[in-house]
């Protein structure tokens, strides 16, 4: 066996500003009657689901969310106990792992309802099932069309003993965007499926509340909240105030070469910069194969000797480059790309920002083969 070397670039994730954020949000629930899912797919939104799921419920979540079947079975191979939602699933699915695991399931169409009681009357068990309405997402979700007969296919399994409903959830398109009308408009419909299910003779819990309605929408808690994004820090709806979180992820490496170039000397492939002085220029050996994509080639600044300096020339597949002045810098350096910006270093949401994008797709994409990711702080 051959000893590892050192990694190129590193993930560190602080499981104690996890703890804090969850800690807050399952507070906010509290107040409103409501318990708290920490969803957890996307390996933990690229964090680690495993170490997420497990600070999560040491912090006040009552359950967890995922996507798919394979991230609900990925919690229990690794011992957690406690309840888990599968939402999205592909045609075909063999639902028969997951009840047998107690994992509980989504249904958004009559056949997919069918396909779970079929599962469950074949292993001889009862599926717990979250029935989903589309109240205006027309995403994932039973049609409003369908949805009476839905809830009456469910009520008649239920009555059969093959499956409980346990909730009926939906979810909110516009919920980052303060006072847009499709939110009051979409309560309203989760409500008039909420009551057609009672009227079917069900009596399900509700939830509604991603990540910023948690934040801000305490009318629509309802049972159950569902926050994903802010568990990790990341704030939906920064427009709103400071609520208190702290980005969990810190993206580092270190400086790998370090040489002093004289005026006019170019960097990197076509030779977008040049030196307009003598200058120190750090290598720093990641580049768009670990995440940092290649569109943000001469837009950002990193964190080195205390200062931000900016990245020159285009970034390459392996490796970027640091013009880093007159700083005293050397191999071995620490070089942060991003992290919670309490230093003054760049952040995931700047990169989004350069990026036009959303600080989600930033922090889910980083955890590359070449990247090693560390959990550090109050591991549970």
């Amino acid at each position: 066996m051959y000893p590892q070397p050192a990694p190129r670039a590193e993930l560190l994730i602080d499981v104690g500003a996890i703890q804090s954020n969850l800690t807050l949000l399952a507070e906010r629930a509290h107040r409103s009657g409501a318990r708290t899912m920490a969803v957890v797919k996307a390996d933990g939104y690229g964090h680690g689901a495993i170490t997420v799921a497990r600070a999560a419920l040491t912090s006040g979540a009552d359950c967890l969310g995922v996507a798919s079947v394979g991230e609900a079975l990925e919690l229990r191979a690794a011992g957690i106990t406690a309840p888990v939602l599968c939402w999205l699933h592909a045609s075909g699915e063999d639902f028969a792992p997951a009840i047998s695991a107690d994992i509980e399931l989504s249904a958004s169409s009559v056949g997919g309802l069918r396909a779970i009681g079929g599962a469950a009357a074949g292993l001889g068990r009862t599926a717990r099932v979250h029935l989903k309405i589309d109240t205006g997402l027309n995403r994932n979700g039973c049609s409003p069309a369908q949805w009476a007969e839905l809830v009456d296919e469910a009520a008649k399994a239920q009555a059969d003993g093959v499956l409980d409903v346990v909730a009926v959830c939906s979810h909110l398109a516009c919920a980052d965007e303060l006072g847009h009308p499709s939110i009051d408009m979409q309560a309203r419909r989760f409500a008039q499926a909420y009551e057609q299910a009672r009227a079917a003779g069900l009596r399900p819990l509700r939830h509604l509340a991603n990540s910023a309605a948690t934040l801000t929408r305490p009318d629509l808690h309802f049972d159950l909240v569902r926050p994903g994004i802010a568990v990790y820090g990341l704030d939906p709806v920064p427009q709103h105030g400071n609520h208190g979180l702290r980005p969990a992820m810190t993206f580092r490496s270190s400086v790998s070469l370090v040489k002093r170039v004289p005026a006019g000397e170019s960097v990197s492939y076509g030779h977008a910069w040049t030196a307009s002085e003598e200058t120190t220029l750090a290598l720093v050996p990641v580049g768009y194969a670990d995440g940092v994509p290649r569109s943000l080639s001469g837009r950002i600044t990193v964190w080195v000797h205390g200062e931000r300096r900016p990245q020159v020339g285009r970034m390459c597949m392996d490796q970027l480059v640091v013009d880093c002045g007159d700083l005293p810098v050397q191999e071995g350096d620490e070089v942060v790309l991003f992290g919670p910006g309490d230093r003054g270093e760049p952040t995931a949401t700047e990169w989004a920002g350069e990026l036009g994008t959303i600080h989600y797709e930033i922090v889910t994409g980083m955890y590359r083969p070449r990247v090693a990711r560390t959990a550090v702080g109050a591991v549970p």
